[in-house]
């Protein structure tokens, strides 16, 4: 039988690693630990805390991992919670598709597993096709209990990525469920530009500062994307008119200084001294990456 002494030591330890951890990966948390003469005592909310930061570590540092399961046994959609929560995933469920819609459209899972003979009016398919429309990048994988390839093949026409057949095995449906994340997050990487405070989302075409959308013309856009895939290189207005406006546009170059001047007033902390867009005299502007 372990004493409570070596398990509150154990419990600090292990609290300590986990804290190491963190700070590597600038996690902003505080744990407080009593100290009673050269022993340590971890407290109930101590104990508690601990627990939370097993579960953070677990889920990739506070990455939450969302997954929603869509199935009408009862049976399954325990077996597959307990499996899911395991692995530190908040796992969301619903028995209908018309249900499953409206908690899709509040909770945002990363990833949905779908049984496609669900009960009601709609069936998997229907609510795959839905979910797709509303979500473009959302991870969509069927269950199903038809082997036959036509159903397959419907289920990926109707926008699923993936399909697994019942009956099935639950290491390989967690496993095909962390690889379509992986493609997700991998897919949104690759279509964000991030540079200080500003997000560049090119798959909407919207940009970010502090997380808060700004609101841009086309062209604005068009010119800050071009400023951050070429942080400190100085353009020239001749060749920011030509990239934006195009060669066959005959216009005045203070079109561009028009639109520089409206793209500082919403990025710039102060417009009339920009630290993000600087102005390169006799050439043109650049984008100052070292802010």
């Amino acid at each position: 039988m372990i004493s409570q002494e070596v398990l509150e030591k154990y419990l600090v330890e292990l609290c300590l690693r986990l804290l190491i951890i963190l700070k590597k990966m600038d996690m902003n948390l505080e744990l407080y630990i009593k100290l009673k003469g050269d022993k340590m005592f971890c407290s109930y909310h101590f104990f508690y805390a601990i627990i939370n930061l097993i579960i953070y570590y677990r889920r990739g540092i506070g990455m939450e991992k969302k997954i929603l399961l869509v199935e009408n046994e009862v049976s399954i959609r325990q077996f597959l919670k307990i499996n899911f929560d395991r692995e530190g995933f908040n796992v969301i469920e619903a028995d209908r598709g018309d249900t499953a819609i409206e908690i899709a459209l509040i909770e945002k899972p990363q990833v949905v597993l779908l049984d496609v003979g669900l009960e009601g009016d709609m069936d998997g398919f229907q609510v795959c096709s839905n979910l797709r429309k509303h979500f473009p990048k959302m991870g969509i994988i069927m269950l199903t209990a038809r082997s036959q390839e036509m159903e397959r093949v419907m289920g990926l026409e109707f926008g699923a990525d993936d399909y697994v057949v019942k009956p099935f095995n639950p290491l390989e449906v967690m496993l095909r469920v962390k690889a379509l994340i992986r493609r997700i997050d991998e897919k949104f990487n690759s279509d964000m530009i991030i540079n200080g405070p500003f997000k560049l989302d090119l798959y909407s075409q919207k940009i970010y500062k502090n997380d808060k959308e700004i609101d841009v013309t086309p062209k604005e856009y068009m010119l800050f994307k071009i400023f951050v895939e070429n942080p400190g290189k100085a353009l020239s207005r001749d060749e920011l008119m030509n990239m934006i406006w195009g060669y066959n546009y005959f216009g005045d170059l203070k079109i561009v200084d028009v639109n520089i001047r409206r793209l500082r007033s919403k990025i710039e902390d102060e417009s009339s001294k920009p630290k993000y867009i600087e102005t390169v005299w006799g050439t043109g502007y650049r984008w100052n990456n070292e802010k």
